[in-house]
């Protein structure tokens, strides 16, 4: 043993040069940008990109006290409604509140409708705590009270058996996907995707490796979906892969427009046709804020166009409780329903959502508290009503001031916010602007936009991070801040916008 420890210090130096020899005299990391899954670096989500990084760089400055043309930054990119203000329907936050902190039950200021509910929730529940997890496609309770909400919505039968509970529907949206996705090469799934779009799609189809067929909606007819411009992309994505998928926003993100009734007739025709699964991203079907526009939901219509369609198109259509006249972004909660998906299918779609165990429990509360609200004679039934009119009416209003205002700058072009929570206005930009832009190797649209946050604090997203026709140039802006503060950023937007066509004139 003595001599085996006696030789161990002369053994380091031929050790080390065998290391050495066999990896290198430094360990370089295991993961690099060029090792990395390439499938990630193409993806890309315009709604929280560059833009926003400014934006919150700017903000730091502000508080170090930086000088600025302004006081603060307005974040008009994304669809949060409490960011921007909006407050709290009370009775979703009772219940949650109730079911987080049992011991409020005995608190005489909070309803007994709240109070019930939390307790029916709580039982539902395992060990009647929030804090455990719940079975992986949502609590029963809740999946069933989805269920009654869309056969009140729709007047056709809802199955609990089909609806998946989720966190937001950007994860049911993404496990669709998952199970939709396969091939290789000219056999490699094409998913047909509006444009404009919601970057959410063109990110998950980026990292599913998926093959992305673009249909563009029509501008000049207020965002129309045009069954002719689907057989177009259709023809195209069959020269360079399989379009097994037609994805839909209605309302619509980022544009705003509301489809009719004979349009979605149209559209689920043309998915039989075609042998096209349908996904319809519902999220925001309580935001309709034309009097001539209503919502109608894929599901109902299918179900009422009878056979052959009903009993074959498969549909998978998705809610959350981000965005309506609720607005709990940060709570996630969503679910997808999922209707005419083979039995073995549907297996797998209850495999795929078990390895993420389960939505968080929170958000299925309030999602509960949505699907099954207060009714008439309920003691929450006045607040509730009145609260949820009152954000409704809010909307419609600023989302016809902001139509009007654009539209009385030169140069600014907006359709009608029909729904959802968007306006996406066109902007005709001077070539000097354009080529200034390729200077900096930005896309015009990202130009405007960056010096509109350097010299104002407003925070849009550039159109290019959603898609737009070739030679045509938008931004996307929130219609959520209070009206006050929206007339102020439609007034300093617009200013600056004339500003801007006149230095680069």
């Amino acid at each position: 043993m003595r001599a085996l420890r006696a030789l161990w210090p002369r053994r380091l130096p031929a050790m080390a040069a065998a290391a050495a020899a066999a990896g290198g005299a430094r360990r370089g990391p295991v993961l690099t940008a060029e090792s990395m899954n390439p499938a990630v670096r193409r993806v890309e989500y315009a709604v929280r990109g560059p833009i926003v990084v400014r934006a919150l760089e700017i903000e730091q400055e502000l508080r170090q006290g930086v000088p600025k043309p302004f006081t603060e930054v307005i974040k008009a990119n994304i669809g949060d409604a409490h960011a921007m203000g909006q407050q709290p329907i009370t009775f979703l936050r009772q219940v949650v509140a109730l079911c987080l902190c049992p011991e409020l039950m005995k608190d005489p200021a909070l309803p007994d409708d709240a109070k019930e509910r939390a307790r029916r929730l709580l039982a539902a529940c395992g060990g009647q705590s929030l804090g455990s997890y719940s079975a992986s496609p949502g609590i029963p309770l809740v999946r069933e009270n989805v269920a009654r909400y869309i056969e009140r919505r729709d007047g056709v039968p809802a199955s609990a058996g089909d609806i998946f509970l989720s966190t937001g529907a950007s994860d049911a949206i993404v496990n669709i996907l998952r199970l939709l996705v396969s091939g290789s090469g000219p056999s490699r799934t094409g998913v047909l995707i509006p444009i404009p779009q919601y970057p959410l799609y063109s990110a998950a189809l980026a990292e599913l490796e998926a093959a992305q067929v673009n249909y563009y909606l029509a501008e000049e007819r207020c965002w129309a979906l045009d069954v002719a411009e689907l057989r177009r992309a259709l023809g195209e994505g069959r020269r360079r892969c399989c379009p097994r998928v037609l994805c839909i926003i209605n309302p619509g993100n980022p544009t705003g427009q509301v489809q009719s009734r004979e349009c979605i007739e149209e559209v689920i025709k043309f998915a039989y046709e075609e042998k096209l699964f349908l996904m319809a991203d519902e999220v925001y079907q309580d935001n309709i804020y034309d009097k001539d526009s209503s919502f109608h939901s894929f599901k109902k219509v299918l179900m009422e166009m009878g056979p052959p369609y009903s009993e074959t198109v498969e549909l998978a259509s998705f809610h959350s409780i981000s965005k309506g006249y609720h607005g709990e972004c940060g709570l996630r909660s969503g679910y997808v329903e999922v209707v005419n998906l083979q039995a073995e299918v549907k297996a797998q779609l209850s495999k795929l959502v078990s390895v993420r165990l389960c939505p968080p429990v929170p958000g299925q509360v309030v999602l509960d508290a949505i699907v099954d609200p207060p009714k008439p004679g309920d003691e929450s039934y006045e607040r509730f009503r009145a609260e949820k009119a009152a954000v409704l009416s809010s909307l419609a209003e600023k989302a016809r001031l902001t139509q009007e205002m654009f539209n009385r700058t030169p140069g600014i072009h907006c359709n009608p916010v029909q729904g959802a929570m968007y306006s996406f206005p066109r902007i005709d930009l001077p070539p000097r602007a354009i080529a200034a832009a390729q200077e900096k190797k930005l896309a015009p649209d990202m130009f405007f936009c960056m010096r509109l946050l350097e010299e104002t604090g407003i925070c849009v997203v550039p159109g290019s991070g959603f898609g737009q026709k070739e030679g045509t140039f938008h931004f996307r802006m929130t219609i959520l801040p209070p009206t006050d503060k929206l007339k102020i950023l439609l007034e300093k937007l617009s200013s600056f916008y004339t500003k801007f066509v006149q230095e680069f004139s």
